[in-house]
């Protein structure tokens, strides 16, 4: 295991960077789709809840950053902070022209996966607090919540073929974060559909070529990724079986060699700054893996020493010094900790 948790300053840290892009509106790029004159809006307008951070979804989740701080610390000053910020964007009217932008024409493709399995993160995260203000808000988002489910649905029963890239539009990733949502909220259905298909495209998988990895933009590993998944998805007996044939690489004997940490060369580019959210996510990735094995698993202390190594790599580049990974970063970081 990585050995970090969260403590109370480096919470305050890392709340501190969510808190300074949450209500910034540029600079941003937007993925707007415009069906008449009438769409041409600024970014507050198009989505008054969700657009600051440089673009929708991270703005998502730095909301879902600013309440697992708050639920995690409550009482404390950095969670008053979080909670005004939580307040100022999740309104009732804030919330309905959100759902009413995603629902309208044009508009199926928006931040699907990623964004919107994102958004889901954010609403179960409301839904298990058990606090006034979080009910509230969980209450407001409720419509924007089932226009996502609605959009995430109609999607996966048509795709025919997982995307496997390392960004927004993997598919393994955007499963896993659905279906901890379906069972955090207890929605028996959508949890079913999402194991199905999880089963249809993954189940007969063999040999992920790791050797592949990374492409140098990528802050997702595919073959991380459709593993973690499926740790979701199968028993333990079958999913040892399965991730045995699935990533052969990873040594029975605790080495870290197979696997290494990326390295960005310039921070200031924001694509290339990915690769330090591709070092937090293989680490939450790894740890999680191996806690799915059976005990006495030769491949688990590989895994552990291994995501170690990468979340100490990927933590200390959450500094905020520039925007182009501080927008985001923060939240890998603290979905890292809090497991």
């Amino acid at each position: 295991m990585h050995g970090a948790s969260l403590d109370l300053a480096t919470a305050d840290r890392f709340a501190k960077l969510a808190l300074d892009c949450v209500h910034r509106e540029y600079p941003v790029k937007i993925a707007h789709s415009l069906n008449s004159v009438q769409d041409v809006k600024a970014p507050r307008a198009l989505n008054p809840a969700f657009y600051g951070c440089f673009d929708w979804h991270s703005s998502v989740h730095g909301h879902w950053l600013l309440a697992r701080i708050a639920k995690t610390f409550p009482g404390s000053p950095v969670a008053a902070k979080a909670r005004a910020a939580l307040g100022q964007s999740l309104t009732k009217a804030n919330l309905e022209a959100e759902a009413a932008y995603l629902r309208a024409p044009g508009r199926a493709g928006f931040e699907r996966p990623y964004g919107l399995a994102w958004l889901l993160q954010l609403s179960s995260e409301l839904n298990g607090w058990n606090d006034a203000g979080a009910k509230q808000w969980a209450e407001n988002l409720r419509p924007l919540e089932l226009a996502a489910v609605n959009s995430l649905k109609t999607w996966i029963v048509k795709l025919t073929h997982p995307v496997r890239s390392g960004e927004h539009s993997n598919t393994a990733f955007g499963l896993g974060l659905m279906l901890d949502y379906s069972a955090a909220v207890k929605n028996l259905e959508f949890e079913t559909l999402l194991k199905k298909r999880a089963r249809d495209f993954y189940t007969a998988d063999r040999g992920c070529p790791l050797n592949y990895e990374p492409s140098g933009e990528d802050f997702l590993s595919p073959c991380l990724a459709e593993a973690d998944v499926m740790r979701r998805v199968l028993a333990k007996d079958e999913f040892a079986k399965w991730f045995a044939a699935f990533l052969p690489q990873v040594p029975a004997n605790g080495s870290t060699t197979w696997l290494r940490p990326g390295v960005v060369s310039d921070p200031t580019d924001g694509k290339l700054a990915h690769l330090d959210g591709l070092n937090l996510s293989r680490a939450w990735m790894m740890e999680r893996i191996a806690g799915a094995l059976p005990a006495g698993n030769p491949r688990i202390a590989a895994l552990r020493a291994t995501s170690a190594e990468h979340a100490r790599d990927g933590l200390k580049a959450v500094t905020g010094e520039h925007y182009e990974g501080g927008h985001w970063l923060g939240s890998f970081a603290v979905y890292l900790l809090t497991r």
